[in-house]
This record gives C-alpha cells, structure tokens and sequence, in this order.
C-alpha cells in the first residue's frame, strides 16, 4: 500500500512551525509499516527548509520517505495533468474524523487490511480517540 502520513500531529506535537515533541510510538511504528513492504509519503503543509527539518527529523531516526508532498520523488507538475489529489491507499491524519487512533492500533489496523479482514476498522471501536457514534433521530422526526 501506499500510505501518506502527516507530520505535525501525527508524528510530533502541533508546534508549527517549530518541531514539536515525539508523540509515542508515531515513527517506531511507521519504521514497522515500511518493513511490511508499505510506501511511504510525507503529505504536510510544510514547504521548503520546514519541510527539510521535518524529512531531517525523521530521518535521524532512520525514517526515510518514498516522497514529500508528491506521488512519488521527481514527479513533475503539468498544468494539463496536475492534481493536489495524492494517489494513496490510505492516509494517516491527526485531522481525521475522530482524530488520530493510538499508533498501536493504526498498525493492527493497516496489518488487518494486509490480511483481508472484513471490516479492518472495526478494530477502532475500542479506540478512546474514536468517539462512539450514537443513533440521533433525524431533524424532520424530532
């Protein structure tokens, strides 16, 4: 799979534009995703020299990306072809609904999709980041 990975929030604390304190377990197990054959992209709102401290932070710790903010490392932008969209499998966001799941269970998660589990996501239910959806009636049966 290909899987992009935002970098302040997900892998530090919101310190932007600084770097900002580890948050547990974030590159330890990105290091494990990558050994289990995944790609993956730093996708972040960083540019420029704070997108190389950040390539640089990880990569202290022996994390090493397949690209930075494109499909892949090179890859060119044609006014004719060019899209913001990044062409992922899955991305990993502390914006997401929800917001960001314990890393252990972002890596049971993406081992579960390898599987073929049915219903990989189900694996968040336990989640306490994941707050439970209750059942609302909708506003016309009030």
């Amino acid at each position: 799979m290909i899987i992009a990975v935002d970098f302040d929030g997900t892998i530090v604390e919101h310190e932007y534009p600084k770097i900002g304190n580890p948050i547990p377990f974030a590159i330890e197990t990105l290091l494990e995703i990558q050994k289990d054959g995944h790609k993956l992209i730093l996708w972040t709102v960083r540019r420029g020299d704070l997108l190389q401290e950040a390539v640089d932070y990880c990569a202290e710790s022996g994390l090493f990306f397949y690209a930075e903010n494109e499909n892949y490392r090179g890859e060119t932008i044609e006014k004719s072809e060019y899209s913001r969209k990044l062409k992922s499998d899955l991305f990993i966001d502390d914006r997401n609904l929800g917001g960001l799941p314990d890393w252990g269970i972002i890596y049971n998660v993406i081992k579960a999709m390898d599987s073929g589990h049915s219903n990989p996501l189900a694996l968040l239910a336990g989640n306490s980041a994941m707050p439970e959806m209750k059942k609302r009636k909708g506003w016309f049966r009030r």
